[in-house]
């Protein structure tokens, strides 16, 4: 019986190196949970593009927007674990759960392949608003109460946990209307049917195009993409907001598959092509290995739950 054992045991290691070894041997599915044509879905596509090179398989893109970029995390619940079906996971895939009721668990359903990028979240506004600063926006919307509306990526995403948690600091209401995506915001901003976007990478060329203002953005320093733009925090709002984002797989992938998948999709990350798409809509590179990632992971789990309490938005049990 031991040696029976012990030759299953070796038998199970032969079959788990040849699959490692044959792997890839078809294209490889990168879910991207934000909209089509929007900046993360093209910062998405340069990667897969990139890492295909890498990978010696393309690397597809389909897009699943919705449910606050989290509908790539429910996939990989039922998704089979054999590399082919990798997602974009979101700061929001850590959030929801604490919020209500999803389909995945972040610490039991996902095997953490590599970090990416973040965004740099900065408040918008046209560029013919009344409103040159953050002080008299929010005077504004003080003496106007919910008159105001403010745009972001959805319901329990970080930008609208991130006003909420500024309103009510400074007191005031404002009018939240949720999007799923940057390009569907920007355009309803442009379109004077918000006042205010709060957004990140596609806000990038309306500002260039002298068609959109940034009041002040949400890192912790003055970024170099927009030098004279102030922080919250510099303010003196007390108010510092990022939103990581990285790629995972089946919790059950195989150690030896998440290897091949994390390096190739290292070379992708550093490559040109991927590279020039971050410094285009204004996106730190945000590498983790696998092991660095999980740890992340475990962290943000706990300070996403005690973020969604402080703000009394916890679900009911």
């Amino acid at each position: 019986m031991r040696r029976m054992f012990v030759v299953l045991l070796l038998l199970a290691g032969a079959s788990s190196g040849a699959f490692a070894q044959a792997f890839p041997s078809r294209p490889v599915t990168l879910i991207v949970t934000f909209p089509a044509g929007g900046p993360t879905d093209l910062a998405g596509r340069a990667l897969a593009e990139a890492t295909s090179k890498h990978l010696g398989q393309p690397v597809v893109v389909e897009n699943r927007p919705g449910a606050t970029g989290t509908l790539g995390a429910a996939a990989l619940v039922n998704a089979r674990p054999d590399g082919y079906t990798l997602s974009m996971i979101p700061v929001t895939v850590f959030r929801l759960p604490h919020m209500e009721n999803v389909a995945f668990d972040p610490l039991r359903d996902i095997r953490y392949v590599i970090g990416v990028s973040g965004y740099v979240f900065a408040v918008v506004v046209r560029a013919d608003a009344p409103w040159k600063t953050m002080a008299e926006l929010l005077a504004h919307a003080k003496a106007n109460p919910e008159r105001i509306n403010y745009g972001s990526h959805g319901v329990g995403s970080t930008v609208h946990l991130a006003m909420e948690e500024l309103s009510a600091a400074q007191g005031v209401k404002l009018t939240h209307v949720p999007y799923k995506g940057s390009a569907d915001m920007m355009t309803a901003l442009l379109g004077g049917h918000i006042h205010v976007a709060v957004d990140s990478t596609g806000a990038v060329p309306h500002v260039a195009a002298g068609k959109a203002r940034v009041l002040a953005v949400f890192t912790e320093k003055r970024v170099p993409f927009w030098p004279d733009v102030p922080t919250l925090l510099e303010l003196g709002y007390g108010i510092v907001s990022t939103s990581p984002y990285g790629i995972g797989a089946p919790a059950a992938t195989p150690p030896e598959v998440v290897k091949i998948l994390h390096d190739a999709f290292k070379k992708g990350l550093e490559d040109p092509i991927h590279l020039k798409t971050l410094e285009k809509f204004n996106q730190p590179l945000w590498y983790k290995s696998s092991e660095e990632y999980a740890q992340w992971a475990r962290e943000q789990f706990e300070r996403e739950r005690r973020l969604v309490e402080r703000l009394g938005l916890s679900k009911k049990k």
